[in-house]
């Protein structure tokens, strides 16, 4: 009999180590472009990216790097921050989504809660889900008070905004299945403001009355996130496991000493002077547009330096082998390139994005040259946690994890993916960048093309009669037919219809 139970006990056991479900964490700091990632100046990794990267020191990132699948062609399709958070959280395309433009006072736009985002998918599974950070997805509206607490009425004492774009998201479908909440918002980095609807994580205040810790943001969200994998105060049912996303605010600008973790900027100068040809390594920056360059490496140091406590955390909890973990971007940075400062534009300074994800033992380690959309994340990760036949049928991304998890598979790689903004639409084809613009979001402007290839740093469109018509046709067919399918504005207006044909 003893042995019987015995026996019994060793297969539930067993059962139980085969049907364990993995964690999740998705972290995703803001205009943290692909070439600011020393992984790829390490041995000859430069080799799988446009030119040159940056001369940044990203210690714990690149220990992620080095025990994680690196994507080498991860594109932001509309590298805005609004537009990113929708694609990465439903899994669909803007004009699905909501979220067209950065949300802002002077506009309409906010994300669709329609219940089938991925917080809600893992929530429905037995997850614990939390969200901390930047969230820049709810319609912004003058639903505060004068000292910045959310009343949810513009009927005073409402009536006042909290922050020209990103604002509260309060308790409710707006939340997008995230069931503990820490938010942060405004991009003064050493001022955020701060509501969560954890009271002992805001100084013992209540869902919606405003924090101002006067700490920089990101070690304030670490902070709040430790816990929350401590469990300090039960945030958590520690028998579930956990879907946490996190976005961090830096290195998005302000890119001044005020909104600068300093600590990190010395190593970006040389005898504390500042040298921009030293930092601004690419053909194509404009060394005076980019003087801001070592603001902004000091924040990406930051960045990894916070990102670095959290890993060693999961490490300490012995939790690591068993969480998928995902590190990526929502866009990149020009940083003088082509003379820009920020994004959204079509060169791969501002789409090409990190993304790199890790799960134990059970992911090999090499650099991916899959063309990775946004809408593609939600349902790949759905996927890779064994929930597939969970994936809603409103998510227009496609499924990889099989690809990603190295396996023999006939699932077909995208030749071509699609590109935003507010003017253009275009495809990224790897070695080609195909870009159509507008003069007024409706009537044909230009088209060009970019050779990656022989053009790294695309110091040269080529437009008009330099074009390889037979190329522009195939490229003109297959931007017409994707846009049809994520059913885009473009397509719906046929916009262009001078020169695309729908």
């Amino acid at each position: 009999m003893k042995i019987c139970l015995v026996i019994a006990s060793i297969l539930l056991f067993t059962s139980c180590i085969k049907t364990e479900k993995p964690n999740v964490i998705v972290i995703f700091p803001d205009q943290f472009r692909q070439y600011s990632l020393g992984f790829w100046s390490q041995g000859k990794n430069a080799q799988y990216i446009q030119g040159k990267p940056d001369p940044v020191h990203t210690p714990n990132l690149d220990k992620l790097a080095n025990q994680g699948v690196v994507f080498s062609q991860a594109i932001s399709n509309f590298p805005l921050c609004s537009p990113y958070r929708g694609m990465l959280l439903t899994g669909t395309y803007p004009y699905k989504n909501g979220l067209t433009a950065n949300c802002h006072k002077n506009r309409t736009v906010g994300i669709k809660a329609d219940g089938n985002a991925i917080a809600n998918v893992f929530s429905s599974a037995g997850y614990e889900t939390a969200y901390f950070g930047k969230c820049h997805w709810q319609r912004t509206e003058p639903l505060f008070d004068s000292i910045g607490n959310y009343r949810g009425t513009d009927i005073v004492p409402g009536g006042h905004f909290i922050n020209a774009y990103d604002t509260y998201v309060p308790p409710g479908k707006s939340r997008l299945g995230f069931q503990y909440f820490f938010q942060t918002l405004r991009d003064t980095h050493y001022d955020p403001l701060c509501y969560s609807n954890d009271s002992l994580a805001i100084n013992g205040l209540l869902d919606g009355e405003l924090y101002q810790p006067k700490k920089f943001n990101a070690q304030l969200e670490t902070e709040a996130l430790l816990n929350y994998l401590d469990n300090s105060h039960n945030q958590r049912n520690t028998n579930k496991p956990f879907f946490i996303t996190w976005s961090l605010n830096p290195p998005h600008n302000p890119w001044t000493v005020e909104s600068t973790d300093m600590r990190f900027f010395p190593q970006y100068t040389v005898n504390g002077k500042v040298d921009v040809n030293q930092l601004l390594l690419r053909a194509n920056a404009d060394k005076l547009v980019g003087e801001y360059a070592p603001y902004y490496f000091a924040n990406v140091s930051a960045v990894d330096h916070f990102i670095g406590k959290v890993l060693n955390k999961l490490d300490e909890m012995q939790i690591s082998g068993n969480t998928i973990i995902v590190f990526t971007s929502d866009h990149g940075e020009m940083l003088g390139s082509h003379g820009h400062k920020g994004k959204p534009y079509p060169e791969s300074e501002a789409f090409n994005i990190p993304f790199i994800i890790k799960w134990g033992d059970k992911l090999k380690h090499r650099i991916e040259d899959l063309k990775l959309s946004v809408p593609d994340v939600m349902p790949t990760l759905l996927a890779l946690a064994g929930f597939e036949d969970k994936i809603p049928a409103s998510v227009q991304g496609n499924n990889y994890s099989e690809i990603i998890a190295n396996k023999s598979t006939k699932i077909k790689r995208p030749k071509a993916v699609l590109y935003f903004d507010y003017y253009s639409r275009g495809l990224y084809l790897g070695d080609y960048t195909f870009v159509v613009t507008t003069s007024d979001k409706a009537t044909f402007k230009e088209a060009f093309y970019y050779d990656n290839k022989s053009d790294p740093y695309q110091l040269h469109r080529i437009t008009g009669d330099a074009m390889n018509e037979k190329m522009v046709s195939v490229w003109k067919k297959e931007l017409v037919n994707q846009l049809k399918k994520v059913d885009d504005v473009w397509a719906k207006n046929k916009v262009c219809s001078e020169y695309l044909e729908y």
